[in-house]
């Protein structure tokens, strides 16, 4: 099959807005669904999605969603401006957060955020840089035969 993209769209995400926390990630699964992409690999790329988003919201100034999908696969990229990670094998691991008192008084800040998108991504990879932002891919496949 090709690699050719059949779909791309752009997502903008607001740092510390939590009156519209959700709306990118609700719209991705709309797409998703709209397109028939499976209920499952929906599921997935909704909650790794929906974490990534609101970890924007909490820590970074401003953030970009890009979905892209071919044949072979759903790539979710997401790029962000804000304080960055300085370190990303602690931040991986569950329970660990950096969310404030008010942050946690919302609900947030249980430490899963980016453990819940890898353990539902097929592929996910990270990088930041503290001071200037972090990049997240997050890769689902979409048949049997992907490189996983």
């Amino acid at each position: 099959m090709s690699d050719e993209c059949v779909l791309s769209q752009k997502f903008k995400i607001e740092g510390g807005n939590f009156g519209n926390a959700g709306k990118a990630s609700t719209s991705i699964k709309e797409i998703l669904k709209e397109i028939g992409i499976d209920p499952s690999i929906v599921i997935r790329a909704s909650i790794a999605i929906y974490e990534a988003e609101m970890n924007v919201v909490m820590y970074a100034k401003k953030g970009i969603i890009t979905l892209n999908i071919t044949p072979e696969e759903l790539h979710l990229k997401l790029e962000d401006e804000g304080q960055g990670i300085a370190d990303i094998y602690q931040a991986m691991k569950e329970g660990f957060s950096t969310a404030t008192n008010e942050m946690r008084e919302m609900g947030f800040g249980a430490g899963m955020g980016l453990p819940n998108i890898k353990k539902n991504a097929d592929r996910f990879e990270i990088t930041s840089i503290p001071g200037k932002g972090t990049t997240l891919d997050i890769i689902f496949y979409l048949n049997k035969t992907g490189n996983q």
